[in-house]
């Protein structure tokens, strides 16, 4: 099975193609530049590097959030026009699950966590591959509180790596490789390949929707403002 997976949800933009276990392409751009000037470029990209074109996809995955809210729409928009009337699945993933994958076979707790500002993070626990909490957002210092029930050896990754990793004070937090603390479309793929196989979160491309953990910015200050009003 050939699956193209995208990743948009924090600051790198990632595209990667897989056949079954096989990575026929990995595309990585963390240069600043926003996802929707990168994202098809890099897909256009993969699918040559694959020597493929996106009829040959039989599912499609994105990381649907938490993270960026315009990062996530930007993901979920681009995986719909791929899609669009090709009767093609799509994967809907949860950013924090594929981080997880990035630490596949680490024996302990893989804590992905992304930075969602005022001292918060997306966040989820995983042990040996299987999910231990929902996908949750909490101030950092709750989600220490949470880790000190495990007494095992600890490794974050995400784009809230130095946050956590600054903020929490564990004796067993252990150092993961730089590599490793990106989002990955990889990860991506990898995660709605396991989802496809068991048949969950699978959907059309008028189905799929993004995860949010909480308001945007912009519905907040509306709320604000409807508050204040009366």
């Amino acid at each position: 099975m050939k699956i193209l997976a995208i990743d948009s949800t924090a600051v790198a933009a990632s595209a990667a193609i897989i056949d079954d276990n096989k990575i026929l392409a990995e595309l990585t751009v963390n240069n600043g530049h926003t996802h929707s000037e990168t994202l098809l470029p890099l897909v256009e990209k993969a699918l040559y590097a694959a020597s493929l074109d996106i009829d040959s996809i039989d599912l499609f995955a994105v990381s649907a959030g938490p993270g960026s809210f315009t990062g996530v729409r930007i993901g979920i928009s681009l995986i719909k026009g791929l899609c669009f009337k090709k009767n093609k699945p799509i994967a809907g993933v949860s950013s924090l699950e594929a981080l997880s994958y990035n630490l596949k076979g680490f024996e302990g707790i893989a804590c992905p966590v992304m930075d969602a500002r005022r001292n918060q993070v997306y966040t989820a626990i995983f042990q040996n591959g299987q999910r231990m909490t929902d996908d949750m957002l909490i101030p950092v210092s709750e989600l220490e509180d949470m880790l000190k029930e495990y007494n095992t050896p600890i490794r974050f990754t995400g784009d809230g790596y130095d946050l956590a990793l600054n903020s929490i004070s564990l004796p067993y937090v252990t150092e993961t490789p730089v590599r490793l603390r990106l989002q990955s479309a990889v990860s991506v793929a990898l995660c709605a390949k396991n989802n496809y196989e068991q048949n969950k979160n699978i959907f059309t491309d008028s189905e799929v929707q993004p995860i949010y953990l909480r308001a945007s910015q912009a519905e907040r200050e509306r709320n604000e403002r409807i508050k204040e009003n009366g």
